[in-house]
């Protein structure tokens, strides 16, 4: 299988605990042997994580989300997002699907998990709705 590296660990717990950064984007490395950090944000834009994630690659994400529940106000929640669209390779997306359950196993804490495979299902009110239901 693929290993999941320290650093991605320490990344997600730094989100998780220290709301150190927005969100962190990783991605399985060139040599299909480990998750990798690709990068971290602290941009609060929906819009420009959106613009982070590549059109034909597949990634991992962890978010901090926070959003308007339907009755309790501001909530928060860390996010899972697995970015495996269409357009990417089967071999990747195979890949990055096989490879989930082990990451989502390090990273302990994770509230609400979004599967998205275009850009409609990684729309704010679509993440927004999967977050009130859990």
């Amino acid at each position: 299988g693929i290993a999941v590296i320290d650093e991605v660990v320490t990344v997600f717990n730094e989100i998780k605990m220290g709301h150190k950064h927005k969100y962190a984007i990783f991605r399985i490395n060139d040599e299909l042997t480990e998750v990798v950090l690709e990068k971290t944000s602290n941009d609060d834009s929906w819009e420009t994580f959106k613009g982070d994630l590549p059109a034909k690659g597949c990634r991992y994400v962890v978010y901090d989300f926070t959003f308007e529940s339907e009755d309790a106000g501001l909530r928060n929640k860390i996010l899972f997002i697995v970015w495996a669209p269409d357009t990417a390779k089967i071999k990747e997306k195979m890949l990055v699907a096989g490879s989930k359950d082990a990451l989502k196993k390090k990273l302990t804490g994770i509230q609400v998990e979004v599967q998205a495979t275009d850009a409609s299902e990684i729309e704010r009110e679509a993440v927004e709705e999967k977050a009130n239901r859990v």
